[in-house]
């Protein structure tokens, strides 16, 4: 079995993958005029204002909901592990996934808004969503919904309890079944409270975790200053072939960088418009820029953060393609959190080893809850057409049992599976928002007119010449009309 997941991923993540992410993200940038830039204030004012229905949530919950999908164990474990197959040069392609990234987060998240639905009482939407209305494929949506559904409910859980797992038992000695079996009660008691009840445990967990992490990094950084200079030029040389130490796995770093950067931040992966079409907004393009800025937080501020207190402490190991040592400054310390761990033991004694346990647990725990809601989504899209309510509950027990599994078993074969689920669905994702996204620069285009008319832009997709939005149904909508209100009682004064 491990052969056969080795094997697959190996045709997932061929080069080709690797191009199509960055070459995606490059075009949609030029494309939206490095919007990721012009609207960087936007971004940050917009996920402050809009508030709550009875059938969504607010855009910070939305946000951190994202977040708590994007924040997770590739934000330690997984950015340990890109320095040791891709040297330090990965950090700076993990930096330009993110970067880049940031318009694909804009377009996908943009596109769930568009073409969202309301399901049960709950606003639902997600690539499945979009690729049926826009696209017209239904054959393609059910496929991106079954993978999704096996990715996030089965593939993907096992990787984060893995983490949760080693670093529990390497700070505090507890064994991986207890750990399995705690996981597995607190996981039950929020996911069978409902959509509503996730987005509250985010909107308060996600923020302090990575606001607590990056402070610390930060003052390991700070006492480490006088080397930050010499270990950016380390990253920047290494990422180009330039440094002599690392330069014969050039090729390494952009492979590993870009591929833990995709399964860090899941700008163009489609994870990020699942929980975005559950924002109450007046207009399609608010979520989207609130989601661009997810990508920088996950990147740009918490995986730099971990990238840092390795390379500035020498905590780090890189390995060449043949298996031979290239580096080593952390011997007898397999590749993953224990790096993190031992880097701030070792700058921080008595504390460093609990703490990143303990930021570990609520990053890789609420990363879980969101792969949850993703799969959760992709039933109710299912659900549709089938009508089988117990799909819901076997999921419920499923994603249980794969965090149990994943707690217990070996690390390299959880990563490789949930290497394998991101990467089919980053294939299928990014094929059909590189398809669609006229529609995505069609929001922006209005969002922009309106703004400069001194509006609050509101969304009324017929004047657009968009069909299919059938949520939105022009300025006759009963919901439309309620999202707008809301949002012009919440907005200040331009």
């Amino acid at each position: 079995m491990n052969e056969l997941v080795s094997t697959l991923n190996g045709l997932v993540w061929s080069p080709a993958l690797i191009y199509l992410c960055l070459g995606v993200g490059l075009y949609f940038s030029l494309r939206g005029r490095f919007l990721q830039v012009r609207h960087f204030k936007e971004m940050i004012r917009l996920m402050f204002t809009g508030k709550t229905d009875e059938h969504g949530i607010t855009s910070f919950q939305a946000l951190t909901m994202t977040l708590a999908g994007r924040v997770g164990t590739g934000n330690i474990a997984g950015v340990a592990t890109a320095i040791t197959f891709g040297g330090p040069g990965a950090v700076f392609w993990m930096w330009m996934v993110a970067f880049l990234g940031a318009s694909s987060a804009f377009v996908e998240s943009t596109l769930g808004q568009v073409y969202k639905e309301k399901l049960n009482g709950e606003y639902r939407g997600g690539p499945a969503f979009y690729i049926e209305r826009g696209l017209g494929l239904k054959w393609y949506a059910w496929l991106f919904a079954i993978v999704t559904v096996f990715a996030c409910g089965l593939l993907l859980p096992g990787v984060q309890a893995n983490s949760i797992a080693s670093s529990v038992n390497t700070a505090f000695g507890i064994d991986p079944n207890v750990t399995a079996a705690v996981l597995a009660v607190l996981i039950g008691l929020i996911i069978f409270g409902g959509v509503k009840r996730i987005a509250h445990f985010t909107q308060v967990v996600v923020p302090f975790m990575a606001l607590g992490y990056i402070l610390v990094a930060l003052v390991i950084i700070l006492l480490n200053i006088e080397k930050l200079p010499e270990v950016v030029m380390l990253i920047v040389k290494s990422a180009f072939g330039l440094e002599a130490g690392f330069g014969a796995i050039v090729g390494m770093a952009i492979q590993w960088g870009v591929k833990r950067g995709v399964y860090s931040n899941e700008a163009g992966q489609g994870t990020g418009p699942h929980a975005s079409s559950a924002a109450a907004v007046s207009h399609p393009a608010k979520q989207g820029l609130v989601q661009g800025f997810s990508v920088y937080v996950d990147t740009l501020f918490v995986c730099s953060a971990t990238a840092f207190m390795l390379l500035i402490t020498g905590q780090y190991n890189v390995q060449a393609p043949d298996g031979s040592a290239m580096f080593t400054g952390i011997a007898g310390v397999a590749a993953g959190p224990g790096y993190v761990q031992t880097a701030m033991e070792n700058m921080m004694p008595g504390f460093g080893n609990a703490f990143v346990a303990i930021a570990l647990f609520f990053f890789a725990f609420t990363t879980i809850l969101a792969y949850y809601y993703i799969a959760e989504t992709n039933i109710a899209y299912i659900n549709r057409k089938v009508k089988r309510p117990i799909l819901t509950l076997l999921l419920k027990f499923g994603i249980i049992a794969a965090t149990v599994y994943g707690t217990v078993h070996t690390a390299t074969f959880a990563w490789d599976l949930g290497d394998l689920g991101v990467g089919l669905m980053a294939w299928l994702n990014i094929i059909a928002i590189l398809l669609m996204h006229k529609v995505a620069y069609k929001c922006l285009k209005d969002y922009e007119q309106q703004l400069d008319e001194g509006k609050d832009p509101v969304f009324h997709p017929e004047k657009l010449g968009i069909t299919n939005a059938d949520y939105w149904g022009g300025s006759t909508s009963e919901d439309n009309l309620t999202a707008e209100k809301a949002e012009a009682q919440q907005q200040p004064q331009r």
